[in-house]
């Protein structure tokens, strides 16, 4: 009954409700802006949960559509069509679940923040966050390649000025780095799409999967002289080099680090909770998707750079003195697992890679939160000044624990589950292999030794007190032995809660988050399948999807029993 309402675009556009009604608050009403601004993300969240209760498991294509024509453009006598298309598969779904559950906990954390005292404008900060979260759905849900870029690109304006007014020292080199690093890269993926478009007479993605995935498909434009042996892998790196600066995957990822450290705690929440998996996201509905026999074709390359940046993403981890930047560099690990998944090409890659995204939205977003109530106290992110937290924050300790721990992969705990079937994806693939799963295995190793570390020298050991309080490192610190605990402020123990309830709930509770992507990767599988000739076998091996399906238990048998 929802599609007749556009359930899809009511919830795209709440945000934008949200933004408008801001506009009309006076700047000085602060508790009325701020209220509003988490009141929008929260119904925008129960929208997305009324999105996943209405969504069809067994169902591998688009759901809660809505589509209208929005522009015919006519290049050189060939007619292209754009549409205004809408809708969630199991590839988005979940993607629209985790940034409606991130953003009401980043508005929430930037109550009464610091950031304010010093640069104020708390209207025009909640107004970037509503416009990112607008954007950021639209990412997921759009499926038309220029209203797709628009939105892409609509992301960079919020973030840009998130990091550059409300960030650290260094906030304009890092707001610029990052925007230059993007538009560089989204200049190549504009040019792909105008090609794409033009070749196959539609910006609308399904109609275009729909003519690429013909056996007779060719990139040729008519009229219009071209190699099919260059053209396709080509437009395929013009995406690639777009959606892998935004992973960001290794060598593309230099802008990542800056961008974490100097943003507000909330910007690096949603930076890692959200924006980063635009990139992933794009790896997936797009390369996989759009150009099957290109990837296929350079999935052993990619997972090369997938590994690369696992291992060198650790190993520079673990240099750290300042705790931000360490937990920036994890991402780069970390996402070059969803990378690996992603060119495992097979359903149990695709899947692990999926849920690692959300797995990383939650636990490296809690990460963030606790530097941030770190930093509010302490005024600094070196680790050195730290130390001892555990003895005057029990419950805080504990919680940074869990989140830690799920962040390095402990069985029960939800990354466990993500990197787990991302590692027997590839151990299963006929394009990466053991190899890649055995140098995937030492990032998981190198994970456990700069979390527990980075732990280690935070929270265990002697209590020092922060600096500026007056006392020195080591002095007298019994006042704040007792004020440190109590100094958690309410929000901040809120927006921790569902953060450590959804780590738990995934690690122990992942069939219903494989079951929504069930059926979308075993269709994404066949099509890549099909471009290659059909089912790849090796040698004493199941075709591809059915080795997903029986060691999951998710897949195909799922989809024949609701059928």
């Amino acid at each position: 009954m929802f599609e007749g309402l556009s359930l899809t675009t009511i919830t795209l556009f709440l945000p934008l409700v949200g933004f408008t009604i801001l506009l009309f608050i006076p700047q000085a009403q602060k508790e009325q802006i701020k209220w509003t601004a988490f009141g929008t993300t929260i119904v925008t969240l129960l929208f997305c949960l009324i999105m996943w209760a209405n969504f069809d498991n067994a169902n591998p294509g688009l759901q809660m559509v809505h589509r209208f024509n929005w522009l015919n453009i006519s290049l050189g006598g060939n007619a292209i069509v754009s549409d205004y298309m809408v809708g969630v598969d199991g590839l988005s779904m979940l993607l629209v679940l985790l940034t409606g559950f991130i953003m009401p906990i980043a508005v929430l954390f930037s109550f009464g923040s610091n950031i304010f005292e010093e640069r104020g404008r708390e209207k025009l900060y909640y107004l970037f966050l509503l416009l990112l979260q607008w954007a950021m759905i639209g990412v997921f849900v759009v499926q038309d390649l220029i209203i797709f870029y628009i939105f892409w690109e609509v992301t960079l304006v919020p973030m840009y000025f998130l990091v550059g007014i409300w960030g650290g020292e260094q906030r304009v080199y890092a707001a610029i780095k990052f925007f230059l690093y993007t538009m560089a890269g989204s200049i190549l993926m504009l040019i792909a799409i105008l090609y794409v478009g033009n070749a196959a007479g539609t910006f609308v993605v399904p109609d275009i999967i729909a003519k690429v995935t013909a056996p007779d498909w060719t990139w040729a434009i008519p009229g219009v002289a071209s190699s099919a042996v260059v053209t396709g892998p080509l437009l395929f790196f013009g995406f690639f080099i777009a959606f892998a600066i935004k992973v960001p995957v290794w060598p593309f990822h230099s802008w990542l680090p800056d961008a974490h450290v100097q943003a507000p705690t909330a910007g690096s929440v949603i930076l890692a909770g959200v924006l980063l998996k635009l990139g992933t996201y794009g790896l997936v509905r797009f390369n996989l998707g759009m150009f099957p026999r290109e990837s296929i074709e350079f999935a052993p390359v990619i997972g090369v750079l997938a590994v690369i940046g696992i291992i060198y993403g650790a190993w520079v981890s673990y240099a750290q003195t300042d705790v931000k930047k360490l937990v920036a560099y994890s991402s780069v690990s970390h996402l070059g697992f969803v990378v690996l998944g992603i060119f495992a090409l097979n359903a149990q890659g695709i899947q692990g890679a999926t849920l690692q995204m959300v797995n990383h939205g939650i636990s490296t977003g809690g990460l963030f939160l606790i530097v941030g109530i770190l930093y509010e106290r302490y005024h600094t992110k070196d680790m050195a000044a730290y130390g001892g937290i555990w003895k005057i924050a029990p419950i805080f300790g504990g919680t940074a624990l869990v989140i830690a721990l799920s962040s390095m992969g402990l069985p029960g705990l939800n990354g466990f589950i993500g990197e787990f079937t991302i590692l027997l994806g590839a151990l299963g693939s006929s394009y990466l292999g053991f190899f890649f799963t055995l140098f995937g295995t030492l990032g998981v190793i190198m994970a456990a030794v700069y979390i527990l570390y980075m732990f280690q020298r935070v929270f265990m050991g002697e209590f020092k007190a922060p600096a500026h309080d007056g006392h020195d490192a080591h002095g007298d610190h019994g006042h704040d032995e007792a004020g440190f605990s109590l100094n958690l402020k309410w929000n901040e123990i809120a927006a921790l809660v569902p953060i450590v309830v959804m780590a738990f709930y995934i690690g122990l509770q992942p069939n219903p988050f494989f079951r929504v992507m069930d059926a979308a990767t075993n269709q994404l599988v066949q099509q890549i399948e099909a471009s290659n000739g059909g089912p790849v076998v090796v040698e004493g091996e199941q075709p591809v999807a059915e080795e997903a399906s029986a060691v999951t238990g998710s897949a195909a048998g799922t989809t024949e029993a609701n059928n």
